[in-house]
């Protein structure tokens, strides 16, 4: 039996867990892995299937950024990618840059996240110092792209023209 192990933030332990343990079952279920959950935020990881492992890991750091459990979820599924942007890494730790990006990905009422998630059929998640993406691969680089571009200081406009053109090539097959 493999394990993997990591630390999940305590204000997001009870939603890994979930009421009378419904969400934590349920991972287990879909991912085909065991998890033991603390309330501290340590969480083990077990499969004997590697690829399992993997998906179950992906699941509850998921949860664990923000993420909707049930959207987590999609992670044990084939074909969905997850990625987190760790915003102290980038910025060096410097708080007014690091505010100022979560300000202009979300935007005024969450309607840049919105707009983004829209046009790159992907759901972001802003929390602490970091910005994760859950989407389908095919559809994780152009949402990468486009937040690069927002972190660059693009214009908002800038970047849904550029994920429209991204969503018309596809469409179109191209």
């Amino acid at each position: 039996m493999e394990a993997e192990f990591l630390k999940i933030p305590k204000d997001r332990v009870g939603v890994v867990i979930g009421k009378g343990g419904e969400t934590k079952r349920l991972v287990e279920q879909k991912a085909g892995v065991t998890l033991d959950v603390t309330h501290e935020g340590s969480v083990s990881i077990k499969s004997e299937d590697g690829l399992n492992l993997w998906k179950g890991r992906d699941v509850v750091k998921a949860i664990g950024r923000g993420f909707n459990p049930k959207f987590a979820l999609n992670l044990s599924k084939e074909g969905y990618a997850f990625t987190i942007i760790n915003l102290d890494e980038i910025f060096h730790g410097r708080e007014s840059d690091i505010k100022r990006i979560k300000a202009r990905v979300i935007g005024e009422n969450g309607k840049a996240r919105k707009t983004m998630e829209t046009l790159s059929n992907s759901k972001i998640s802003v929390y602490g110092k970091t910005v994760s993406i859950i989407a389908r691969e095919e559809d994780m680089g152009p949402i990468e792209e486009a937040l690069k571009m927002i972190m660059d200081g693009a214009h908002h406009a800038k970047v849904y023209k550029f994920l429209e053109g991204v969503h018309r090539e596809k469409k179109l097959g191209l």
